[in-house]
């Protein structure tokens, strides 16, 4: 039984392998010779990838729920006193296992993709098959042969070191990396459709039209994914922020903007015809990035509270970046004839005039992001000195992208396709500017000095204002009933407004909790109080818990408003059996108006250091970024149709189901 469970999971990455290689060969000959392959052989060359992920990754987690310690992946990662949560999630908590659930969503994308393609007949459905199965073979190919958690090791130890003690500590360690996985490995999909169709040397709007429902699908999955990565990083290591600009954090946003340009700019080719050279460059540009995404966090280049790991990965996953990249423009330019569009925008006062300036402002933020984060590779490697780009070359880059991104966002959905008129777009905008000018008045009585967020404030007021205008004034019916069939009827557009929504309060969040945050470290004895925020903050005691894989060690800290307790906060430190360092955790009290988080600097039995931090807000960001998630998944609902939609001269012109 001890080697019965690794050599079962050794069996089905083979099996998985097998498969995917299988399938790329019948895939892309069937695109060629519809004739010379069966439906079924496709049929069986999906099922043995998928049965194969599901065998290793079910291997895979008996191994660790069982204390099998004679395979190495459980030796590496997995203690007997681990609880249960985390030795689940241990599965995906390391390299190795993470590219065995890498499989497993890969081979369930392709699965669901072939429920799709009827017959051998549909030559892009079986092109995009084979292109599928050329990148599961890679991701199969690493489990076998450079990530390989199934090897069975000859003197296994009674006991292992546990997981890493971040990776221990949070439930969110069960939700995050899935989420990130299914998002990153979900753009697979629509890459693999615009690479056949380029095979197929076919422009059109085929591809996307098959494609829309992955797109948003991965899209909201990866926002979700990164929406969760920073809470995670909020909750758990104590610094006060969620977001720091960490190489592996932004090499998640690098591919999350791309993706938005590419979904935006799939609704102007499916709507107008245009922008397509445009579309096959972004879903390239995606796919890729998430490859090297996938090879930032997986490798030792950067220096990372996400590094985990260190494996011969690394340089397999940079060559198969090379490679898609040089194949993937390669192939663009050799049917650059078919790709380039024959229409373009009549003007920039239109609805595809604002798409276009969008995508250039997402794609310029998204170069922005990945040059400061490979910019001290590229140096390192070619001269080999050490350099650091920081948080104020973000700051100072994206701040004013992001001012002119929230613009965009209030502009676009309210012009018109072709041509808007300046009549048209001030009868349209007057009443939102006039509110967006009164909530930064009132933002400005109420003694906010700050011109950062006073503009922030009239900007997301004006983009939920005009959010509001076009439900009331586009609806066949001016009632709730008659609001909610139109929102229904046409997901995709409302889709997108509830995302924009969620951006524009995103953003009011992240300035008002960014300028008008209270900060302060106190050291107090036990007994003794200090004033912070209107608190008074009490160091009431220390006491030490053993658990089963860890020794917990908390501060009792009363805050009291007046003479009343309000909270008692329990920031702790965690000490695990031969991890040399403890791992701190903050207590955070969240309400609607405001977070106080109180964090551990130092603690004696008879003194502590606290960073305590006010934060106005925080909670409505966990709040916004559920709102963006969630417009991409309603945007997924509903009929569709293949004619636009045209109203009278108050609702834009929209394609019902596709406008993102």
């Amino acid at each position: 039984m001890t080697t019965a469970v690794p050599a079962a999971g050794w069996a089905g990455a083979l099996l998985g392998l097998a498969g995917s290689i299988v399938l790329a060969v019948l895939g892309l000959r069937a695109q060629r010779r519809p004739g010379a392959v069966r439906h079924q052989q496709l049929r069986a060359a999906v099922w043995c990838m998928l049965g194969g992920a599901v065998l290793a990754m079910t291997a895979l987690e008996v191994a660790l729920l069982t204390d099998n310690f004679a395979m190495s992946y459980v030796a590496e990662t997995h203690s007997r006193a681990t609880p249960l949560l985390f030795t689940i999630t241990s599965a995906w908590a390391a390299l190795d296992g993470s590219m065995v659930l890498w499989t497993l969503i890969l081979a369930g994308y392709t699965a669901v993709v072939l429920r799709q393609v009827p017959g051998t007949d549909d030559r892009l459905g079986t092109g995009a098959l084979g292109v599928l199965g050329l990148v599961a073979a890679f991701f199969f190919g690493t489990v076998v042969l450079a990530a390989n958690p199934f090897e069975i090791l000859a003197n296994p130890p009674a006991d292992g070191p546990g997981p890493n003690p971040i990776l221990a500590d949070h439930i969110m360690v069960a939700l995050h990396p899935p989420m990130l996985y299914l998002g990153y490995v979900g753009f697979t999909v629509p890459f693999a459709f615009a690479m056949s169709a380029l095979l197929l040397r076919e422009g059109g709007v085929e591809w996307l039209r098959r494609t829309r429902r992955a797109n948003l699908v991965a899209w909201s999955f990866l926002t979700g994914g990164l929406v969760l990565g920073a809470w995670w990083a909020y909750e758990v290591l104590g610094w006060g922020g969620y977001w720091a600009w960490d190489p592996v954090e932004n090499a998640a946003l690098i591919p999350w903007l791309v993706a938005t340009a590419f979904i935006h700019s799939s609704v102007v080719q499916v709507r107008r015809g245009m922008l397509q050279a445009w579309n096959f460059v972004l879903v390239l540009a995606t796919f890729a990035l998430t490859i090297l995404g996938t090879f930032l966090t997986r490798s030792s280049v950067v220096v990372s509270v996400h590094s985990f790991s260190q494996s011969p990965i690394g340089p397999a996953l940079l060559a198969f970046f090379v490679l898609v990249v040089v194949a993937g423009f390669t192939l663009i330019v050799l049917r650059a004839e078919r790709v380039a569009s024959l229409s373009r925008p009549e003007s920039l006062a239109s609805r595809e005039g604002a798409f276009l300036v969008n995508n250039l402002l997402l794609s310029l933020l998204a170069f922005v992001v990945l040059l400061g984060t490979t910019y001290p590779i590229l140096v390192e490697a070619v001269v080999g000195q050490q350099v650091s780009v920081g948080r104020p070359f973000f700051d100072r880059m994206a701040v004013p992208l992001g001012f002119a991104l929230l613009l965009a966002m209030g502009i676009g959905p309210v012009t018109p396709y072709r041509r808007a008129s300046g009549t048209l777009l001030w009868e349209r905008m007057r009443g939102p500017l006039l509110a967006a000018s009164a909530a930064a008045a009132a933002v400005t009585l109420a003694g906010v000095r700050s011109p950062g967020v006073v503009a922030v404030v009239g900007i997301a007021t004006w983009i939920a204002a005009s959010t509001l205008r076009q439900l009331v004034v586009g609806a066949p019916a001016r009632t709730p009933a008659g609001v909610l069939r139109m929102v229904r009827g046409q997901r995709g557009f409302w889709g997108g407004q509830l995302a924009h929504l969620g951006v524009a309060l995103a953003a009011v969040v992240i300035a008002v909790s960014g300028d008008l945050a209270e900060r302060a470290t106190v050291t107090l004895d036990r007994g003794q109080s200090a004033g912070f925020a209107g608190y008074t903050v009490t160091f009431e005691r220390s006491e030490q818990h053993q658990q089963p894989d860890r020794l917990v060690t908390d501060a009792h800290i009363v805050l009291r408003s007046g003479t009343d307790v309000v909270r008692v906060a329990e920031p702790r430190l965690n000490s695990f059996p031969g991890r040399p360092q403890a791992v701190g955790n903050p207590s955070v009290w969240s309400a609607l108006g405001q977070d106080v988080y109180v964090a551990l600097g130092s603690l004696d039995p008879e003194r502590v250091t606290l960073n305590l931090y006010r934060f106005p807000l925080m909670v409505w960001l966990w709040v916004a970024g559920g709102l963006v998630a969630a417009g991409g998944f309603w945007a997924l609902g509903g009929p569709r149709r293949r004619t636009p939609v045209e109203t009278s001269g108050e609702q834009p012109l929209e394609k019902v189901g596709s406008d993102g």
